[in-house]
């Protein structure tokens, strides 16, 4: 396969969760071996940050890339996946501050914008991160995220809740575009009545409303309409670590066993996996 980047520029227009910033992404087609690079057009230098796991420089929720200089752009995983899925490797993305927006909450309005203008074949052969043998990061709790050899992107998921409407869920799976489309990209952000109650308090999530994420009340879904899918919470999870997993840099051949995890250790079992040469290969 070859490299592929957008056939036309594509702009997206949102606020931000966490900032409540008017947030507008121009997305720009870009030239071979380029990769995922975030341009913040609103500083005087317009810095460039590109979108790898080396420059994750905050996990605390959402994925913040960072350039060793303040300059950050935050909130970057529901766009990440839907390139990651629609096999976007090379692409300029202009932004007018520090923070994506959050759209509705899922990877839908992203992936239908992608999917809309499309992609072109570039003069350059695909690469691919083929995993050669298991990396696993467990944290202190116990909840872990494993990467095993696969020929394919597949993700295995588990999330635990005392909630009934919660609960246990799971998902497994090869990610395809059609499974992408139907079961995991409509799928929203999700928190507690009191998480928000909190975050607010910190001055976080100030765009935050019932149009952008699942607000849960103890048994209640305060959204009107309730989920959209079956499992909507372990799938929005899916979304994450699609797009955190693009981070590395290349599409990843690698099986994805996680349990009870977030974007922190996501981005620790990359660390793991380029922490040694042996654990991996370009192809």
């Amino acid at each position: 396969m070859q490299q592929h980047t957008l056939s036309q520029e594509v702009i997206i227009r949102g606020i931000g969760l966490h900032s409540g910033c008017d947030s507008i992404l121009t997305l720009k087609p870009a030239p071979v071996g380029h990769g995922i690079v975030f341009r913040r057009v609103d500083l005087p230098d317009k810095p460039q940050i590109r979108a790898l796991y080396s420059n994750v420089v905050d996990t605390r929720n959402c994925t913040c890339l960072g350039d060793g200089a303040g300059n950050v752009v935050s909130t970057v995983e529901h766009l990440m996946a839907a390139l990651a899925v629609l096999e976007v490797d090379n692409v300029l993305i202009e932004i007018n501050n520090q923070e994506t927006p959050i759209m509705d909450g899922s990877a839908l309005p992203f992936f239908r914008a992608l999917q809309k203008v499309g992609t072109v074949a570039q003069e350059a052969p695909r690469k691919y991160l083929r995993l050669l043998r298991p990396v696993e990061f467990v944290d202190e709790k116990g909840n872990r995220i494993k990467a095993e050899p696969s020929d394919d992107f597949e993700v295995h998921f588990e999330i635990e809740f005392p909630s009934k409407i919660v609960g246990h869920q799971e998902f497994s799976g090869r990610i395809t575009p059609e499974i992408f489309a139907a079961e995991i990209a409509p799928c929203r952000t999700f928190c507690e009545k009191y998480q928000v109650d909190y975050l607010q308090s910190i001055g976080l999530i100030k765009g935050g409303s019932l149009d952008n994420a699942i607000v849960l009340d103890g048994e209640k879904i305060l959204n009107p309409g309730g989920f959209r899918v079956e499992n909507e919470c372990v799938n929005h999870k899916v979304i994450d670590a699609v797009g955190d997993m693009y981070t590395s840099g290349y599409p990843l051949l690698a099986k994805i066993t996680a349990e009870k995890t977030g974007h922190f250790h996501n981005n620790e079992l990359l660390k793991k996996i380029f922490a040694d040469e042996a654990n991996y290969r370009i192809v």
